[in-house]
């Protein structure tokens, strides 16, 4: 008798189970490709640029224009009109090819063009240009004869436009490719010290945002008369609009007449008036033989940045606290544990996977961030951080290329931070 083979369940997803997912991708399709192009095509065209050598004015291709002017007035039969045509490249950095130029010969009127390059017919007359460089002037000029008087030979002979046409190269479309851009922002002087200032305000920036927001969500988590409506009141500096909230943090720390230089005056906290905004050192500190100057205008950005921004943690916070099962802290308590002991080995690695979250949102937030440094000091007195580098490459300098080569680095640092922070980051068990 022959041991017939034990078959177990069956393994892997069965025909109908593939079916179905290869449907629900088939569905999906559409918009992951929606998703990824929204995503990609910004990125490639950002890498692509910052390989080009583009500035600002690049932006609209070359094209050519013309002027007319007719010089005269009422003139007789058989009297010479002339009239002076300025062709121009509108480009000032990039040439023409093949710019051709005509118009229209009024009816009544012979002309004449001394200029080889133009032929002139029945009709019109056309002017072979040919190539014009970068901000090249052309002017024609060419003598119309009316068979009979005319009073106004202006309006006449303007009467047709003048055509024009020329073909220029796109820059951001061409394949002429450097390295130039990069060179140019690795070399520059201010660049390591611009990259440091983005980590310093980055860092201090996010861990001063996530500190707040635990510490209100551990105030707030506690039952009390009024939670709500401080739950609602600390939302506040997240909500309102940044150009008002940075003008008040502005006109609170004006040097001459803010709030804050004349409470420190008067309790004797300062001697004359502190312009925390514009004043790029508070002093040296020595630590262990080191001096390390402590920044004014930096440091006060940052406590901005943690203002402004700590309600976010605070809400993921709070949602994350109010989850936690309170069995294990009634048995703490029981157990002689203190307040600060029940913080940091019950809820700390309880809500160690959301702070790492909040912490890698918020540092990709701060670094990428702009309109706060740029509303408050505008990148002066040691702000300057590389989104304020690259408004003033792109829109300060007219460097398109250049600007685009500070956004990859951006990019760059912050694909490396999340490759390490994703390698030991804390996970939740």
């Amino acid at each position: 008798m022959t041991k017939s083979a034990h078959k177990g369940p069956p393994k892997g997803a069965g025909p109908l189970a593939r079916r179905e997912a290869r449907l629900a991708w088939a569905f999906l399709a559409p918009t992951f490709a929606i998703v990824a192009l929204m995503v990609l095509l910004p990125l490639i065209a950002n890498f692509w640029i910052s390989a080009k050598p583009v500035e600002l004015a690049d932006l609209r291709p070359p094209e050519p224009t013309i002027n007319e002017r007719v010089r005269g007035d009422a003139v007789a039969a058989g009297e010479e009109v002339e009239v002076v045509y300025t062709a121009r490249n509108s480009s000032p950095n990039l040439p023409l090819r093949d710019v051709v130029f005509s118009d229209t010969i009024p009816e009544g009127f012979t002309a004449t063009v001394a200029d080889e390059r133009c032929a002139v017919e029945a009709t019109e007359f056309t002017c072979e240009i040919g190539d014009m460089e970068p901000r090249d002037r052309v002017r024609l000029e060419a003598v119309f004869v009316p068979d009979s008087a005319v009073d106004d030979p202006e309006s006449l002979l303007e009467g047709s436009e003048p055509r024009i046409t020329g073909s220029g190269e796109n820059p951001l479309t061409n394949f002429t490719f450097t390295a130039a851009n990069f060179v140019k922002v690795f070399d520059a002087d201010e660049f390591w010290t611009v990259l440091w200032t983005s980590i310093s305000y980055t860092i201090f920036g996010t861990g001063g945002a996530l500190v707040l927001g635990l510490f209100a969500a551990m105030l707030l988590n506690q039952p009390f008369k009024g939670r709500a409506f401080l739950r609602g009141l600390f939302l506040f500096p997240y909500v309102a609009p940044v150009i008002a909230v940075a003008y008040t943090w502005v006109t609170l720390l004006d040097p001459n007449s803010g709030a804050m230089n004349a409470i420190l005056q008067q309790i004797g906290a300062s001697d004359g008036p502190i312009n925390f905004l514009g004043q790029t050192s508070m002093g040296s500190v020595s630590i262990l033989g080191y001096t390390i100057e402590m920044p004014m205008a930096l440091t006060t950005v940052v406590v901005f940045e943690a203002w402004r921004y700590f309600p976010l943690s605070f809400l993921f916070i709070l949602a994350r606290m109010q989850s936690i099962n309170t069995d294990m802290y009634e048995a703490a308590e029981i157990d002689g544990a203190t307040p600060f002991q029940q913080f940091w080995y019950l809820s700390l690695p309880q809500l160690a996977a959301i702070l790492a979250t909040l912490f890698l949102m918020r540092f990709i937030w701060t670094f990428n961030k702009f309109d706060d440094i740029f509303l408050l000091t505008g990148g002066a007195a040691g702000t300057r951080t590389l989104t304020v580098n690259v408004y003033e490459q792109a829109i300060g300098l007219s460097n398109i290329g250049a600007g685009a080569a500070v956004a990859v680095v951006v990019f760059l640092v912050l694909l490396a931070f999340s490759l390490v922070f994703f390698r030991f980051s804390p996970k939740e068990g």
